[in-house]
C-alpha cells in the first residue's frame, strides 16, 4: 500500500526556499543582476494562468521569488497597476513587477503596449514579447529586434523573449538589452529545454543574463537549465495548472537552486568538459582550405 505524501506546511515550504538561495548565494560569486538590480532569486513567475491572486501570493511566499510578470493585455487600462486585482497584493518595495507585452504581433503594438505599462505605473522594465503566430506562440525575431531598438532608446529596460538563436542575442545585447530570455521549447508545452546547443552557445557567447523561459514542464527541466549556465529561468504553465501550485513552486524554487550550485561547482573544479552533448565546437565537413583559387598549380580533370 502506498502511503499518502504530506506536503509540508506553506511556512516550512516557505523557509524551506528561502534557506536553499541563501545558502546558495553564500558561495555565488556573481549574483544576478539585471541592468541596475540585484536580486538574490533565479525563479521569475508567470501570472497568466493562475486562477487567483491568493494563489499568486502563496506562490511568491513559498518561493521567494523576486521578479513577478504580468500580461498588460489581462489589465484594465482605467486603473494604475498597482490598483488592479490581480496584483492587489504584492509588495512592491520587495517583488519587481515585470509587464510583458504578451499578445503583441508586430514591434509597433509591442511599443504601444511598453508605453501604456509606463503610464500605468509600471516603470520601465519591460518583457517584450512579439509572437505573430498564433498557433505555436514563436517570437518574431524581426519585429521583436524592431521593437527593442525603440524601446531601449526610450530608456525602457527590455527583456526579449526570443528564439534560441545566439546571433540574435548578440545582436540584442549590442544595442542595449537588459537580458535575453530564450525559449526551451514552446510556450506551454511543457517540453524542457529542446533548444539545449544553441542555449549553451548563447551563454557561452553574451555577457548579459540568460533566462531561460518557455516551455519548462518540470522542475528538473530548470535545474538543467540552471546547471548548463544560465542565469534564470521563468516558470508559469507548470505551476499554474499544477494540482497544488504553491507545493510546485517549491520544488521549482528548490530545483533552481540545485542547478545553480551543480554549475557553481563545476566552474570552481574547472571541468570544462560538456557533459550533456560531449561537443565544444563545430567541425565543418568540408575543408576551410585548399579552395580553387589557391590550387593555381592543379589540373582540374573531374568536372
Amino acid at each position: 500500500m502506498t502511503s499518502a505524501i504530506t506536503h509540508p506546511s506553506p511556512h516550512k515550504a516557505e523557509n524551506i526556499a528561502h534557506k536553499a538561495c541563501s545558502w546558495v548565494g553564500d558561495f555565488d560569486p556573481n549574483p544576478l543582476r539585471i541592468a541596475d538590480r540585484k536580486f538574490s532569486n533565479r525563479l521569475m513567475i508567470g501570472t497568466g494562468k493562475l486562477s487567483s491572486p491568493e494563489t499568486l501570493s502563496s506562490v511568491i511566499e513559498n518561493t521567494g521569488t523576486q521578479i513577478v510578470t504580468v500580461a498588460l493585455r489581462r489589465i484594465d487600462t482605467k486603473l494604475p497597476l498597482n490598483q488592479q486585482d490581480c496584483l492587489s497584493g504584492l509588495d512592491r518595495s520587495k517583488i519587481l513587477l515585470l509587464p510583458n507585452t504578451s499578445g503583441a504581433r508586430t514591434a509597433k503594438d509591442a511599443v504601444h503596449l511598453a508605453r501604456l505599462s509606463r503610464e500605468l505605473g509600471g516603470g520601465n522594465w519591460v518583457k517584450l514579447e512579439v509572437t505573430p503566430e498564433p498557433r505555436y506562440l514563436l517570437p518574431d525575431p524581426v519585429e521583436t529586434f524592431k521593437a527593442a531598438e525603440i524601446l531601449v532608446k526610450e530608456e525602457f529596460i527590455v527583456l526579449p523573449y526570443i528564439h534560441a538563436d545566439p546571433l540574435l542575442a548578440l545582436r540584442l545585447q549590442d544595442i542595449g538589452c537588459s537580458t535575453v530570455m530564450p525559449l526551451g521549447s514552446p510556450i506551454g508545452t511543457n517540453q524542457g529545454v529542446r533548444t539545449i546547443d544553441s542555449i549553451r552557445i548563447i551563454i557561452e557567447q553574451i555577457k548579459i543574463p540568460v533566462v531561460v523561459d518557455a516551455g519548462l514542464g518540470a522542475p528538473s527541466h530548470a535545474s538543467l537549465a540552471m546547471e548548463m549556465g544560465a542565469d534564470a529561468v521563468l516558470i508559469n504553465t507548470a505551476i499554474a495548472a499544477a494540482k497544488d501550485p504553491s507545493n510546485i513552486a517549491t520544488s521549482f524554487a528548490l530545483s533552481v537552486v540545485a542547478g545553480r550550485a551543480s554549475y557553481l561547482d563545476r566552474v570552481h573544479n574547472s571541468s570544462n568538459t560538456d557533459r550533456e552533448s560531449g561537443w565544444k565546437n563545430a567541425s565543418a565537413s568540408s575543408p576551410l582550405t585548399g579552395f580553387l583559387d589557391e590550387r593555381k598549380d592543379s589540373k582540374i580533370t573531374d568536372l
